[in-house]
């Protein structure tokens, strides 16, 4: 049987090789509580806002004429993504793939300021089902707050911010942008970040790897090959103002028949090409009951634990690109 590990929220030891310590942890953490609550729910409801007007993908391009697929929108909310990335100052580019139907990532990279050639990669997925309030605008609004904060505050490291393309159609853009694009040192994904619920019973358990009972937890999932960067981010966060961080190991690159659960986002082209990415997540339909319907709206989700995701993605993309 395949080995299945599973860490909790402050296990690693602070004496094991390589976590982050030090003065990068404290510079992670300062950046991190600078994080704008509002700021963050608001591009939420923005983006929300956008898929619900948008037009949809054609239905005839998916070949199917169920409800769900024929309410995927994508256009107006990778315009949302690249003008807010100008808004700072920053220059988008685009990976473009001839699909049917046609995708196209965005993406910006901050250079790196002594070891420009070496990148940590963040990026959410923007196209979304009906207005997608979780699933993705919660991950999008992430990724631009941590843009924000890091557009004057160059890192050691390169930091390529990714808006992905067609998640929900295969994977598509993450998957072109593996091809497509140099190897990030590390990656971190975001997808469905905003929802959380403290009952008893709410959370779903991820088969074959146990889960609390009460859905307020962020996960953060990783292969063997990604396990050091899941116990650095165990590190930075300890006694931060985040959720509780459950992190899950899928045995080997994460294929395996146990672990497909694990694998639903755009984190899994990058394992499967041997790199290193860390996904974090509420775990989706294992907790949140309006996945992928039109009850995925803003005000079902949770401010505090949005902003406390933020924080813990700030942290971690910081650690990573000030580490030596």
């Amino acid at each position: 049987m395949s080995r299945l590990v599973l860490l909790l929220l402050l296990s690693a030891s602070a004496c094991a090789p390589g976590l982050i310590d030090g003065p990068v942890a404290d510079t992670a953490r300062a950046i991190a509580k600078e994080v704008d609550e509002a700021r963050l729910y608001a591009d939420v409801v923005s983006l929300a806002g956008l898929h619900a007007s948008d037009t949809r993908v054609d239905c005839a391009a998916l070949n199917s004429t169920a409800d769900t697929w024929c309410n995927l929108s994508n256009a107006t909310a990778r315009r949302f993504v690249e003008e807010r990335f100008r808004s700072l100052g920053l220059s988008p580019e685009f990976d473009t793939a001839d699909t049917h139907p046609a995708t196209s990532n965005v993406l910006v990279e901050l250079r790196g300021t002594s070891k420009p050639d070496e990148v940590i990669l963040l990026g959410a997925h923007f196209d979304a089902f009906f207005m997608g309030a979780d699933d993705n605008s919660s991950g999008v609004a992430v990724m631009l707050e941590v843009a924000r904060l890091l557009a004057t505050r160059p890192l050691a490291r390169t930091v390529r911010f990714v808006g992905f393309d067609f998640e929900e159609i295969g994977l598509i853009g993450s998957t072109r942008h593996v091809k497509a694009r140099s190897r990030p040192k590390v990656s971190l994904v975001l997808d469905c970040v905003g929802y959380s619920d403290s009952a008893k019973g709410s959370q779903g358990s991820l088969p074959g790897f146990p889960t609390p009972s009460a859905g307020d937890f962020l996960a953060a999932i990783a292969n063997d090959v990604s396990r050091p960067r899941v116990e650095e981010v165990l590190q930075v966060v300890k006694g931060q103002q985040t959720p509780a961080v459950l992190a899950i190991i899928a045995p080997g690159l994460g294929a395996g028949p146990l672990s497909g659960n694990l694998m639903r986002s755009d984190h899994a082209p990058f394992w499967l090409a041997g790199e290193s990415a860390v996904f974090f997540t509420d775990t989706a339909n294992f907790r949140n009951p309006n996945y992928h319907t039109r009850s995925d709206v803003p005000d079902t989700l949770s401010q505090a634990f949005l902003a406390g995701v933020a924080r813990a993605t700030a942290m971690s993309v910081v650690a990573w690109g000030d580490a030596p």
